[in-house]
């Protein structure tokens, strides 16, 4: 299969002008719901674990960012946060593990997924169960605020950052049986936290204390802080060509923010095609993550790459006449 992004560009341009009537709603298998099952009813709770995790990451990097400066610390910070969230957060994590996009070697994948790990919010079985949930929830026509982001920023911010929640009558997450008898992902799972020192004490060795504080605790915090505000504004602001029909909380495009997000910004484009390995389906949108899903798949590490037009036509699904912004209302 060809992969350049002429062709992907005619290709999804193609499938705008071809989308008809839907037959299918989307589902994922790993959520298994019944008639009591309900998005809306439940209560947020202080998470000591998080709570711990993020805070004495945030008190490292704000006192020992500041005593440990350096031009050198600040190019590792940027280096090693570059490749956990492209590598790791997006292509690992997130279009790999959970929706499945692509195939690759296995070693390659458990690389991913490491990366993923290091990204500092959770392991592989929390940021699957955290993203289906949430995903489930803003399907269903209501949703509680934690999953739709729509309380005000600084509360919405402290509920994603050190807090979960617990519905009255969720439904249940069952991973495929590839992944739960893995017992690579349950040592990742189960030690996700501890992954980081490995890479502490390499970057000790290198840098001394400076690059530790900077490429691991700094690294965290903002990469924690980047992946809740890129949610918030996700479900908030910007635009989108897609409607989803009886989902309480659509996806937003959020403009100029294609390179930073390794193309996770497009989240519309997400919403409407989720287990699509390309974000960035206009010509402007930014997708790094595929870019370097093109190279692997060039050189032979990446095949089966799900692009739109290989996913089944959904009923609920709608292509707007004119691209709208969130103050647009359907």
């Amino acid at each position: 299969m060809k992969t350049n992004n002429s062709l992907m560009t005619q290709q999804t341009e193609s499938f705008y002008l071809n989308f008809g009537k839907q037959y299918q709603r989307y589902t994922n298998k790993r959520i298994i719901e019944n008639k009591k099952c309900n998005a809306l009813d439940g209560d947020v709770s202080l998470s000591i674990s998080k709570s711990f995790w993020f805070l004495s990451m945030s008190f490292l990097s704000i006192v020992g960012g500041y005593l440990t400066f350096s031009f050198s610390a600040l190019v590792v910070f940027l280096v090693f946060t570059a490749i956990t969230l492209c590598f790791g957060h997006s292509l690992g994590m997130h279009r790999r593990l959970i929706h499945q996009s692509y195939e690759c070697p296995k070693w390659l994948e458990y690389f991913f997924v490491h990366l993923g790990c290091l990204v500092g919010i959770a392991g592989p079985t929390g940021m699957m169960n955290t993203h289906d949930l949430r995903d489930w929830a803003q399907r269903q026509s209501e949703c509680h605020d934690y999953f739709s982001h729509k309380q005000v920023i600084w509360k919405d911010a402290f509920w994603q950052t050190i807090c979960d929640i617990k519905l009255e009558n969720p439904p249940r997450f069952q991973p495929e049986e590839s992944y739960s008898q893995d017992k690579l992902y349950q040592w990742m799972e189960r030690y996700w936290m501890w992954q980081q020192l490995p890479w502490a004490i390499l970057l000790f060795s290198l840098g001394g204390i400076g690059w530790v504080i900077w490429g691991i605790c700094v690294r965290i915090v903002i990469s924690t802080i980047g992946h809740w505000l890129i949610g918030y504004f996700a479900h908030n602001h910007g635009s989108r060509k897609w409607h989803i029909e009886g989902a309480s909380v659509q996806g937003y495009n959020i403009k100029f923010a294609g390179l930073i997000t390794m193309g996770e910004c497009w989240h519309n484009n997400h919403h409407a095609f989720p287990g699509s390995a390309l974000l960035g389906l206009e010509k402007n949108q930014s997708d790094p993550g595929w870019w370097v899903l093109q190279i692997f798949s060039k050189i032979g590490l990446v095949w089966n790459i799900v692009l739109p037009h290989d996913l089944p036509e959904r009923m609920e699904l709608t292509c707007l006449q004119n691209e709208v912004s969130n103050k647009d209302a359907i």
